[in-house]
């Protein structure tokens, strides 16, 4: 069933005491003002910008959302910066590391842990996951009473404020939530920039602040999705010698080398034989060797990501990766050996050309394998539909929860990736789409509580 079917609608439930039918709106004037207010406050992660939030615009984005969040019955569970211990793992991409060198990074990287009731154990919890970190880029903040343009509309801001919203009507018609059902939130920082949530969702994974179903909300076009893919990241080095340009054969033409293996990974990498069952897509990006016109450059480095659906396929694209590049410099030394400007770069390919990681080993998450019929059942009972098996995947902080015991995980949100324009100009999204997913998640809660009321889910875990 697509939004728009004749079949029963996300939040469809007349006989719920002020449900207002499925017809009323759920997002009210203050949330419009919310979602404005949150639009035209910046929160780029400084995962893309290498500068550090010394404004604390993440944190003000956080106050305003807990203020609302407020008004609905939540209450500020924790609001703080990750410790510096969090970032000591091998797994933790390097660019993070780094960037964490600079105190004043993690300080203005807080998160915010909201919960509706006491808390209560495992079972009896849902958790909601949504970043409010985004990428960079300025985008005009407008509404024009049908959709919100700005960055974050879709990614991931709007689905936060109307997250809010179904909250807000779920605890309106159903008294039980928060006193036999908690509703834990998490506002988190960290998801942009290639942070892969590594100081802000895993962190509070790791605490405890999860339930018996977790829902992380990024665009999926309202259906929901219980897969994310992890990524790796390979970093191809260049260390040779400089030359000028009246001269290029007497040094290392690293632009040469690197341009050259790009196209071959891009032609050779997805048909190598440890690949033909990947699902992942891969992505040759980040060449740069030098901006001038009248030298040869001797360094430079070239950028390869690949997404993997789990841990069995990620060894084979590392693999993969490590043949195909060896193969890319015989044949850049074949191709190259005989001319007179490349002979050297070509001599001493295989020796300049390093295979660096700046980010491997993260989880994927597969809950769709597990088969939890329970959690299954919710969703559907909450007429939330599933996305298809053919439907691709993508990597989100929703890894996280790959192996944490009693829970099931899955991705639903409003709007598309590359429909709406994240991480794109015009970022956008319909106030119709905000308003089908604050109606999904209070049907969510409702069927939650219903069928934990039924029959008592078998994990017996408790968190904070």
């Amino acid at each position: 069933m697509r939004p728009g079917d004749d079949a029963a609608r996300p939040g469809d439930d007349a006989a719920r005491p002020g449900s207002g039918g499925p017809s009323a709106a759920l997002l009210t004037a203050a949330d419009h003002d919310l979602l404005l207010a949150l639009l035209r406050t910046p929160t780029v992660s400084p995962m893309e910008t290498g500068e550090p939030d010394t404004r604390d615009r993440l944190r003000q984005a956080q106050r305003a959302y807990a203020e609302a969040a407020g008004r609905a019955g939540l209450g500020v569970v924790r609001h703080a910066a990750p410790e510096q211990a969090a970032l000591h793992r091998d797994d933790v991409p390097a660019a993070v590391r780094a960037a964490a060198r600079d105190p004043a990074f993690l300080s203005g990287q807080p998160s915010l842990v909201l919960r509706l009731g006491p808390a209560r154990p495992r079972r009896q919890t849902v958790m909601f996951n949504v970043h409010l970190d985004t990428v960079a880029g300025s985008q005009p903040v407008a509404f024009d009473g049908e959709r919100f343009t700005g960055r974050g509309a879709v990614d991931a801001k709007g689905p936060a404020v109307a997250l809010l919203a179904g909250v807000r009507a779920a605890a309106a018609a159903e008294p039980a939530l928060g006193r036999e059902v908690s509703v834990l939130v998490q506002a988190v920082s960290g998801e942009e920039g290639g942070a892969m949530g590594t100081f802000g969702t895993r962190p509070l994974v790791e605490a405890g602040y999860v339930g018996r179903l977790n829902v992380f909300c990024e665009p999926t076009g309202l259906r929901h999705l219980p897969r994310a893919t992890a990524s790796m990241t390979a970093r191809l080095r260049v260390a040779g010698e400089d030359a000028v340009d009246d001269r290029p054969g007497a040094g290392h033409n690293a632009t040469v080398l690197l341009g050259f293996l790009a196209q071959y990974l891009a032609a050779e990498f997805g048909s190598h034989p440890a690949r033909a069952d990947a699902t992942g897509a891969a992505c040759v990006a980040g060449l740069h060797t030098g901006h001038a016109h009248n030298r040869v450059y001797g360094t430079g480095s070239l950028l390869v990501n690949v997404a993997y659906a789990d841990a069995a396929e990620g060894a084979a694209a590392e693999q993969a990766l490590s043949d195909t590049v060896a193969d890319g410099l015989r044949a850049f030394i074949a191709r190259f050996a005989g001319t007179r400007d490349f002979a050297r770069t070509a001599a001493e390919a295989a020796a300049l050309t390093r295979l660096e990681w700046d980010k491997r080993g993260l989880p994927a998450l597969r809950a769709d394998l597990l088969g939890d019929l329970w959690a299954e059942e919710v969703l559907a009972a909450a007429a939330v539909p599933r996305q298809t098996a053919a439907e691709p995947a993508f990597t989100c902080d929703a890894i996280w929860m790959h192996g944490v015991p009693g829970t099931y995980t899955t991705v639903l949100g409003p709007g598309r990736l590359e429909a709406n324009n994240a991480h794109a100009a015009g970022e956008f999204v319909a106030l119709a789409d905000l308003e089908a997913f604050a109606a999904q998640v209070r049907a969510l809660l409702l069927s939650f509580t219903d069928r934990l009321r039924a029959r008592t889910p078998p994990s017996e875990h408790t968190d904070h």
